[in-house]
Parts: C-alpha cells; sequence; structure tokens
C-alpha cells in the first residue's frame, strides 16, 4: 500500500482526461474538396509576391564593394610580435627556473641557504 498516492494520482487524470473529452460536440466529417487549380496569370502573380515584386534589372548591376586586406596592420602586428618575442622567451625561462627551484623536495633543495653538518 506504499503506491497509494500515484495509483490515486493515476486514476483521478484518466478519469478527468476522459470527462474532458465527453464533454466536446462531436463534429461531423466533411467531405474533402480539392483546392482549384490556379490559371497561368494567377502562378505568375503567385511567384511574383513570393520573390518581393522586385523584380527589375537595377539589382543586377549593383556590384559589392569588397573591402581590402589591412596589410600595414598585419605587418604591424607581426613586427610587434617579432619584437616582444625575445623578451618573453628570456622571462619564460627565468620564471621556469625559478619554479623549478621552488618544487625540489626534500631538505636540501640546493638553495644553499642551510648549514651542512
Amino acid at each position: 500500500m506504499r503506491f497509494t498516492l500515484p495509483r490515486l494520482v493515476l486514476v483521478l487524470a484518466l478519469m478527468s482526461g476522459g470527462a474532458a473529452l465527453a464533454q466536446q460536440p462531436r463534429r461531423q466529417v466533411t467531405e474533402f474538396q480539392a483546392p482549384r487549380e490556379m490559371t497561368p496569370e494567377e502562378r505568375e502573380a503567385a511567384k511574383q509576391r513570393a520573390m518581393g515584386n522586385n523584380l527589375n534589372a537595377y539589382g543586377k548591376d549593383i556590384q559589392v564593394k569588397e573591402k581590402p586586406t589591412p596589410w600595414m596592420a598585419i605587418g604591424l602586428a607581426g613586427l610587434v610580435f617579432v619584437a616582444v618575442t625575445p623578451f618573453a622567451l628570456r622571462a619564460y625561462r627565468n620564471t621556469s627556473k625559478e619554479i623549478a627551484g621552488a618544487n625540489t623536495f626534500g631538505a636540501n633543495r640546493g638553495d644553499g641557504d642551510e648549514e651542512e653538518a
């Protein structure tokens, strides 16, 4: 009897759903009526409406302007990168040496600060 609440909820949901469906008025099935055939003029008008009624040759003559590649900015960024690389490498080497010295495990890290017995 542990599952009485879920069963109760399920029964109430099924009963209320059935009652709701029973209250709707029943509609009779209607006959299928095929859409009428369009004339060629109507089809052409529908095509033009779908295309936005903008069918002229003006849009064909317009050329899109392309922005030139910013070679000067690319060159400047390359020069800055070349100029900064040696300083970055030196800073990396110095920092990695400091970290390697600090990460040594044990009493004697090789710093030379401690006296040997």
